[in-house]
């Protein structure tokens, strides 16, 4: 098993690897394996980037991500401006439903509500706005609400673990109580315990997963 200051070289070694991301501008500090990472960016993508990059590192537990977006003054947005980019770009993607979702901006946080039917469209009307300029955060609070009864989803859910080749299946147990669905057992790393997670929200009738996978270090996964 990595120690703390292995996998803190890691995280440092990885973050000179990303473009346009300065690791002297991020304060990087383990405990137990869970990385905090303070520090502050210039826009929400890098700030995103940077703790895709921390979660892909074998050894990582969790992350608590504490960095701020800062835009200088010259290139702020107002939050009207923020709101109708964010409108128009929900209205642009075809996989969500943009009329069922409600659209709220304050000091460059864009808080989203409303009520869809799947996950995945949750997700994307995130990664739809969290790029956009003058965006420091974006909070989803949209409810999902599936119209449709879960129906063998368990089955369904280990052969996309089993057709996944990033996946070790035979670790992870699924257990399915109403609409939620919850994960136990091991995975290799927080990438893994991610995908799983998503995998399991893309279920028919699945309202919500409760990820109590724990990731277990093994030295021969890379």
């Amino acid at each position: 098993m990595k120690t703390d200051l292995e996998i803190k070289n890691d995280v440092l070694t990885e973050l000179k690897w990303q473009p346009n991301i300065e690791e002297t501008e991020i304060g990087v500090t383990v405990n137990n394996g869970i990385v905090t990472l303070t520090g502050m960016v210039s826009n929400l993508p890098k700030k995103t980037a940077i703790e895709n990059a921390v979660k892909r590192i074998s050894g990582v537990k969790a992350v608590a991500e504490e960095i701020k977006v800062k835009y200088t003054d010259s290139d702020k947005k107002s939050d009207i401006e923020i709101a109708k980019a964010a409108i128009s770009a929900l209205e642009w993607n075809a996989s969500v439903p943009s009329e069922d979702i409600i659209v709220t901006v304050e000091d460059g946080i864009i808080y989203l509500t409303g009520e869809l039917e799947w996950e995945y469209q949750k997700s994307f009307a995130k990664r739809t706005i969290e790029h956009l300029y003058g965006v420091k955060e974006v909070i989803n609070n949209i409810d999902v609400k599936p119209k449709v009864t879960p129906q063998n989803v368990e089955s369904q859910i280990k052969k996309a673990f089993e057709r996944s080749a990033n996946m070790d299946a035979k670790n992870i147990k699924v257990a399915i109580h109403n609409q939620e669905l919850t994960l136990s057992g091991t995975v290799r790393s927080m990438k893994e315990k991610e995908d799983a997670e998503i995998a399991a929200y893309h279920a028919p009738g699945i309202a919500n997963v409760i990820n109590q996978l724990e990731v277990e270090y093994s030295p021969i996964y890379l």
